[in-house]
This record gives C-alpha cells, sequence and structure tokens, in this order.
C-alpha cells in the first residue's frame, strides 16, 4: 500500500486494521509454527502489519497533539467559526459551485443534416 494512502483518511482505524490483521497472521504463524518455512513467512507477515499499525497508531497520536496545540493558539471565535455547521456548508455549496463550473460545457443541441452541410459550405 501506498504511503500516502496509507497516511490519509483516520490513522487510527488504519492503525486497527493493521494491529487486527498482525494479530491475526500471529496466530496464523503459531497455527503452522511445525512448517519452519511458512512460520518464518507469516511471523514476517505479523511483524510488519504490527509495526505498520504502532506506527500509524503514534502518527495519530502525533497528529491529535499538534491539532490541539494549532487551536489553542487560535482565538476562541476562530475555532468556533471554522468548525460550525454553517461553515462546512458554506465550504460545501462553494465546491460545489466550482465543480459545476468546471464541468463539460453542455452539448449543442443537435442539429439536422441540412444545417450541418449549410454550416461547413457556408465556411468554405
Amino acid at each position: 500500500m501506498a504511503l500516502q494512502r496509507m497516511l490519509s483518511g483516520d490513522p487510527s482505524k488504519s492503525s486497527k486494521v493493521y494491529l487486527a490483521i498482525g494479530a491475526l497472521s500471529l496466530a496464523k504463524a503459531i497455527a503452522v509454527r511445525k512448517d519452519r518455512e511458512r512460520f518464518r513467512r507469516e511471523l514476517l507477515d505479523a511483524g510488519l502489519f504490527l509495526g505498520a499499525g504502532f506506527v500509524l497508531r503514534r502518527f495519530s497520536q502525533l497528529k491529535a497533539e499538534k491539532r490541539r496545540e494549532l487551536e489553542s493558539q487560535l482565538p476562541e471565535w476562530a475555532v468556533d467559526a471554522i468548525t460550525s455547521e454553517s461553515a462546512s456548508k458554506g465550504v460545501q455549496t462553494i465546491a460545489k459551485q466550482r465543480l459545476r463550473s468546471r464541468s463539460e460545457p453542455e452539448p449543442e443541441p443537435e442539429r439536422s443534416f441540412r444545417d450541418r452541410a449549410r454550416t461547413i459550405l457556408a465556411d468554405l
């Protein structure tokens, strides 16, 4: 999985998924411990998933700390304005307007064969 996709979204939820997969891989490694090669592969997989889970968990904690730090530096009224329902609706409205303006232009109404032929002949 690409690092950018891994860090986007909610890293706290992603960390839980990775930790769960790592735990299952660890249980699977224990189940196949008699086959040395497969045991090593499963143990390596478990370690990688558990490691990624712990790293994402730490990233989530750092992200939350940084957010709290930034919010503590802002005035109370600015935090309220940013997190208010009306602000999020305003942002959504602006985004929708911009997306509509960037969309493809509407196709021209269909013209008859005769009209198209006249246009071509007029251009010659």
